[in-house]
């Protein structure tokens, strides 16, 4: 099969398309045929070896000292299964799934091995692949994060980094919790989360937009460029304030790519799509991601894209 794996740490230059076994099931395990899959800003971090200082050995010891462990990147994608193992029992050949691979990664192949119990579950009703595979990781975030804030109906959210992937699946989520939300994005996307519904959308390059900000009851930074200290600013006493700048990898459960999956079946979240590239041009999408300008998600292509799907 086909593959793009990362040689060392460091640039997108660093990504080569390259030719692996195709992985065989074992007793419990999953073949699936990837039809797409995304590049996150997760993939950047692994990629760039972005990590906290106190962090740093740590992360080595667990990602690999000079190049990424599993050198094959991704982590989540949608597919169809292609073979089982003898004792799988909630999956056959056929089915149509997405999934989180974390710390596995490997998403970024024409096949993958999963097992069974892995964080992977049957796609939404009424999505494509490519829909469902820029679910998995936007939509589990986000709903970790706000379940860490404690969302109640009618608390006023802010949203910092509205437009990216993790931000545009939380404005509709906070929605569904009930939230007031107001949005922060940059001035070319601020119809989009208003679209997504947002009740109130600033944009940050504004002079003004300091002036504009509120009180509110949780400040949510989804992409990590909101300091600390101009959050709390804008906090009512008691107020939440959390960030994805610094977590790693979160801790999800198949059960939150479930909820997921029922709140998109539901038409209560639905993926944003900026860009769609090929397996082949892995290294031209991490640096357009890398730019840190994108939103939504950006999408892979992995195998020929059929419009019936």
């Amino acid at each position: 099969m086909r593959a793009v794996i990362c040689t060392r740490y460091g640039s997108a230059d660093f990504l080569q398309m390259t030719n692996l076994d195709t992985p065989v099931p074992g007793k419990k395990d999953l073949i699936i045929r990837i039809h797409a899959t995304t590049v996150s800003a997760g993939d950047i971090r692994v990629r760039k070896f972005q990590s906290p200082p106190l962090l740093w050995i740590p992360m080595r010891l667990v990602l690999g000292l000079r190049r990424p462990r599993n050198p094959v990147l991704g982590v989540e994608f949608a597919g169809e299964v292609v073979d089982c193992g003898s004792e799988v029992t909630q999956f056959q050949r056929g089915d149509r799934v997405f999934a989180l691979t974390g710390m596995r990664f490997s998403a970024h192949a024409e096949y993958i091995r999963l097992p069974e119990h892995a964080q992977i579950t049957h796609m939404p009703a009424g999505m494509d692949y490519e829909q469902a595979a820029a679910l998995p990781y936007s939509g589990t975030s986000a709903l970790c994060f706000l379940r860490r804030a404690r969302i109640q109906p009618g608390q006023r959210v802010l949203i910092y980094g509205a437009s990216g992937a993790v931000g545009t699946t939380s404005v509709q989520l906070a929605v569904h919790y009930g939230a007031v939300v107001t949005g922060v994005c940059g001035p070319d996307h601020v119809s989009l989360v208003r679209e997504m519904g947002a009740s109130e959308v600033l944009d940050y390059t504004q002079p003004s937009f300091r002036e504009q900000l509120k009180r509110y009851d949780v400040v949510f930074d989804a992409v990590g460029k909101l300091p600390e200290k101009q959050a709390l600013k804008v906090l009512v006493p008691g107020g939440t304030y959390i960030t994805v700048d610094g977590q790693g990898m979160i801790r999800t459960t198949r059960e939150d790519l479930i909820y997921i999956r029922e709140r998109a079946e539901a038409g209560e979240i639905w993926p944003v799509i900026d860009r769609f590239y090929t397996l082949d041009e892995i290294p031209e999408a991490h640096r357009y991601v890398e730019q840190g300008h994108k939103k939504g998600n950006v999408v892979i292509r992995v195998q020929p894209h059929h419009s019936e799907e």
